[in-house]
């Protein structure tokens, strides 16, 4: 019993330890970012908010911010409204190549980026599409429709089709019957994978990397940046990021997450 205490004890203290060298180059990028020094070491000169107002007046770090957040936008539009209507088609018609269309559409969740990057830009040459944010929505798009469709799919599974069956007794259409049961069903999960699609396409490097063009988006700035050394603005955008992306995941995993159902 006591070895099995000191098990538990040490599974814990691991599971802390790898916690912690996940997440403390997060605080020390925050804490970096309010020091009063261009030195990114220890110790801290002191508390300054110089390199936020410094990042607010960089034009091409904020036009880098800017095309981030159309891109990341017009994907997760584009994203949802093909991902909520293939997940409608699988979860309710039967039809020859299912499976594999169903498949087709996870693939690229389980391949890496570089991968759907290299593929992306080799097919888009082949069909004339240059290097551009649009070939950049396009490939997030491609990339996350997967995310989509899981969740809404999921979601479907557990709908009541008695309600469906009902609402089609009474006499309403399959668009009345849509807007009034299926999608108050599913519209918490389709609103919690459009947050996760946003933000994994904001912070998005491998497939954005290819497809992009002469117009960046701010992480592939970020890293250009980067070869030249971390300086302060970039911890300050960093934490931006940081603080922003925690709150859209907090979000979208408690959309996303199941139902008790009362």
């Amino acid at each position: 019993m006591n070895a099995l205490r000191w098990w538990q004890k040490g599974m814990v203290g691991l599971s802390l330890a790898v916690l912690a060298f996940l997440y403390l180059p997060i605080v020390i990028l925050v804490v970096f970012s309010f020091n009063d020094s261009k030195v990114t070491s220890f110790p801290l000169a002191g508390f300054t908010l110089h390199w936020y107002e410094a990042f607010l007046s960089n034009e091409q770090m904020l036009r880098a911010l800017s095309n981030s957040l159309v891109v990341a936008s017009f994907a997760t539009a584009l994203s949802v409204v093909i991902g909520v209507t293939a997940a409608l088609a699988l979860d309710r018609y039967e039809f020859s190549g299912k499976r594999l269309f169903q498949n087709a559409i996870l693939l690229p969740l389980s391949l890496p980026g570089i991968v759907t990057g290299i593929a992306m830009l080799n097919f888009y040459k082949q069909i004339g599409i240059p290097q551009s944010l649009t070939a950049v929505v396009i490939g997030h798009a491609t990339a996350l429709l997967g995310v989509v469709v899981s969740q809404v799919m999921a979601r479907l599974s557990k709908l009541n089709r008695r309600q469906l069956e009902a609402s089609a007794d009474l006499g309403a259409t399959s668009v009345e019957t849509f807007r009034r049961v299926t999608l108050p069903a599913i519209g918490s999960s389709i609103f919690g994978s459009a947050l996760l699609c946003f933000t994994l396409s904001f912070d998005e490097i491998p497939v954005t990397y290819f497809l992009t063009g002469r117009e960046v988006t701010l992480p592939i700035y970020i890293y250009s940046t980067l070869r030249r050394g971390i300086t302060p603005e970039i911890n300050a955008v960093g934490t931006v990021i940081v603080a922003v992306s925690f709150v859209l995941i907090i979000l979208s995993v408690t959309l996303l997450r199941d139902r008790r159902e009362s």
